[in-house]
């Protein structure tokens, strides 16, 4: 089973435009399976294969003889070597467009050999997991049903689950965190202490939705803060973790303040805290935590292809007033306070109206489990998380 994806339509413009595109994402989001149906002229090729990794690393000029365009190319990652040679097949034909698709899940490293080598060459895209409107036509189930929401957040957005329903879900995110950690983290950075790192995004785990108290968490987990910055480092550019920047007029102090810590995936999220069902869930104090989690990550879904140039921002001030999501496209402000309740109160609207006072926003809503949208105070609504424009 074949699930569409959103990116397909942005995909499709970039190949007319670009000669090349780079598709980034956790592993399993479905990078592969997506290039490999919706783009069958091409060739593809893994550098998940060390025999092939290798090749590529060694004689860039065999590889790319070898693998001519146009091509799919998974995991660059493993050659960024590549990346120079490539640049000089482009230049030779320029016009000719969508000759090279790549794909990679380490994003900083990457990110730093893509704008060396191909910028201004290359279309830049980031795919998650699967998006609701995604998941759609594969469940059953009304998508915003606020019975099978539980169940959705812990089972989490990796198609895996949709294209093999009956899968072992402990099992199969127990895998994901070990292949992670024996693949992807020992490919940036040699870790010595294995079971520490994975203590460690445990410890991370059991914070989703707090500010990200670095020193604190060194602490507990008996390593140095440096430590700690290097492996939170890690979890962000693999994609296991995002972080969420304060919002602050002065953008200096934005570099600066500590960021709120989310996971990529609410099922990795949830299996790390020990939750494998509903009840449970409903009972977790961490419930609103989760559901704001999974509520933030819906949103990056969605500006990640429609509006790139968004930037995402929580607000807090020195006496704790705080929104959970402020969304900046250029000038524009887009303030929301995220509810995991259906019973709404204009209390709720508090610090949405106290930022309001100092930054004039273009909307101010309470995303909730409200189906109807319903005026709390003038200039401040709720409406159901998923009807954000």
């Amino acid at each position: 089973m074949y699930i569409h994806r959103a990116i397909e339509a942005f995909l499709a413009k970039a190949l007319k435009q670009f000669p090349a595109c780079l598709i980034t994402g956790p592993r399993q989001a479905g990078k592969s399976t997506l290039l490999r149906k919706f783009l069958k002229s091409h060739r593809y090729v893994s550098l998940d294969d060390p025999f092939i990794a290798n090749l590529a690393k060694k004689d860039p000029k065999l590889f790319l003889s070898s693998y001519p365009a146009p091509v799919i190319i998974d995991e660059i990652q493993y050659a960024p070597e590549l990346l120079r040679y490539i640049k000089i097949l482009i230049d030779e034909d320029r016009q000719n467009y969508g000759q090279f698709v790549l794909t990679g899940s380490q994003v900083f490293s990457l990110m730093k050999g893509v704008s060396e080598s191909l910028a201004g060459r290359i279309a830049i895209f980031h795919l998650y997991p699967l998006s609701w409107q995604e998941l759609q036509p594969a469940i059953s189930d009304s998508q915003y049903n606020a019975r099978f929401l539980p169940k959705q957040i812990i089972q989490g957005f990796y198609p895996e689950f949709i294209t093999n329903p009956e899968m072992d879900k402990r099992l199969w995110f127990s895998s994901y965190i070990s292949t992670y950690v024996e693949r992807d983290i020992r490919n940036i950075k040699s870790i010595t202490d294995i079971g520490r790192f994975q203590t460690f995004i445990g410890l991370l785990a059991t914070r989703a939705g707090q500010l990200l108290n670095m020193s604190e968490i060194a602490k507990e987990c008996g390593i140095s803060q440096p430590t700690a910055k290097d492996w939170v480092f890690i979890l962000e550019s693999t994609y296991l973790i995002y972080l969420l920047k304060p919002f602050y007029n002065n953008l200096s102090k934005r570099l600066v303040k500590s960021p709120k810590l989310y996971f990529v995936d609410t099922g990795i999220l949830c299996y790390l805290m020990g939750i494998s069902n509903e009840d449970q869930f409903m009972r977790s104090p961490q419930a609103g935590s989760i559901f704001e989690n999974m509520v933030i990550m819906e949103m990056r879904k969605r500006y990640a292809l429609e509006k790139q140039h968004a930037q995402f921002f929580f607000y807090r001030t020195g006496s704790g007033i705080e929104v959970d999501l402020i969304i900046q496209e250029g000038a524009r402000l887009n303030a929301f306070e995220i509810k995991f309740a259906q019973t709404l109160s204009k209390d709720m609207t508090k610090a949405l109206s106290l930022f309001q006072e100092e930054h004039p926003c273009k909307s101010a809503q309470v995303l909730s489990l409200q189906k109807e949208k319903t005026p709390l105070k003038p200039g401040i609504s709720s409406i159901h998380w998923s009807d954000v424009d």
